[in-house]
């Protein structure tokens, strides 16, 4: 069997892969949300553009659930960290989630336009408050979030909800909520026709451009004005999960040493270059199925920048560097790493062969006759 470096290493990887796999598939119906208020001309286009997310927003949850699941089980320390230092934060996304089923199932029960504008505004605060949330804390895990350890490893967290919402972060949420907007245009764009299309593919090359070009400028902040850690004594990766094990030094440019060490790994952001460029061109010769493609490039290749610049670190602290969790002494045992592992070899292959053959079945396009010949079944 693999030693415990590897375990670690593997779900790593795997970690960094359900990220982009919820910005990926829940990140369009996110965009879906968020761009509905604004594309849906008429309450008709609007039911149009909710139920080409309707079959499958759900499912697309599950991406949610094994990234957070993933963290409890094979990242405990993070966990603990993060949903409780972030607890407000975290509830504030919990009440969009829950909002969001309560405005499907419920705008479309009641004829009356300020009802519907009502659900719909509601679809776009859980579309857009969600992706803002999850950048704003990737921005502050780059930047180093308040926390220590005692001696007995009880957590200690000093930091506020507006003190998350600092500018470094807040333009790693905007950074992942054009993305995400971006990702739903060019749903849109496969699932409608006509004006609604238009409008839709015009609404995903701006965004395209203006994620790459946030995303271009919080790198250009990472290298010049935010300081990255480094550890400074020797760590054992096959050692204990205890981080107070280990000294760390926080420093200018620290975020960039894996890309001089490992040139090599300046192919991860260039993926965010060649994905941009693959869903502009294709959006141009209107191929929607190549640029939602070349856009899902885009989002992992952004998603495997953060985790590729900060490794081996996973959530750095401001409040004392020596505190700070990584890949080698925040995991859970290696008995669980191993257990869960077998667990994901069986089932995530299910997973994606069953998401495939759902979005297979429920392919083609939404069209406003649709909506009127089945007006009493659908949203």
């Amino acid at each position: 069997m693999f030693d415990y470096e590897t375990f670690r290493l593997i779900w790593w990887v795997l970690l960094g892969v359900l990220l982009i796999g919820l910005a990926v598939m829940d990140g369009f119906d996110y965009g879906v949300g968020a761009l509905l208020p604004f594309l849906g001309k008429n309450d008709e286009e609007r039911r149009v553009i909710i139920n080409t997310v309707g079959p499958v927003w759900e499912g697309n949850q599950v991406w949610l659930i094994l990234g957070g699941g993933a963290i409890f089980a094979a990242w405990p320390y993070i966990y603990a960290v993060a949903f409780s230092g972030f607890y407000l934060a975290m509830f504030l996304v919990l009440c969009t989630l829950i909002l969001r089923p309560v405005a499907f199932k419920f705008r479309s029960k009641m004829p009356g336009a300020r009802w519907r504008s009502f659900w719909d505004w509601s679809l776009f605060v859980s579309g857009a408050v969600p992706p803002v949330i999850f950048g704003v804390a990737v921005g502050n895990a780059l930047e180093g979030v308040p926390f220590t350890f005692d001696d007995t490893m009880r957590m200690t967290y000093t930091g506020s909800l507006f003190g998350l919402l600092n500018p470094f972060a807040l333009l790693a949420g905007l950074v992942s909520l054009t993305m995400c907007v971006t990702q739903g245009g060019l749903w849109l764009a496969i699932k409608t026709e006509g004006e609604l299309q238009s409008r839709a593919r015009k609404t995903a090359a701006v965004s395209a451009l203006l994620a790459f070009a946030l995303f271009a400028g919080a790198g250009l902040w990472i290298a010049l004005g935010i300081d990255g850690y480094r550890i400074t004594s020797t760590i054992d990766p096959n050692g204990p999960s205890n981080p107070l094990l280990k000294t760390v030094l926080r420093e200018g440019g620290a975020w960039l040493a894996n890309y001089r060490t490992l040139p090599i790994s300046i192919l991860v952001p260039g993926l965010t270059v060649v994905g941009t460029l693959i869903a502009l061109e294709a959006l141009s010769i209107r191929r929607h199925v190549l640029a939602f493609i070349g856009n899902s490039l885009t989002i992992a290749g952004i998603v495997a920048t953060a985790g590729v610049s900060m490794f081996p670190f996973l959530l750095p602290s401001s409040l004392n560097p020596n505190a700070s969790l990584t890949v080698w002494d925040a995991s859970s045992s290696r008995t669980t790493l191993i257990v869960m592992t077998i667990v994901a070899v069986v089932f995530v292959p299910i997973v994606l062969a069953y998401t495939g053959w759902v979005y297979s079945v429920l392919r083609g396009k939404v069209t406003q006759a649709y909506i009127r010949e089945q007006s009493d079944s659908v949203y």
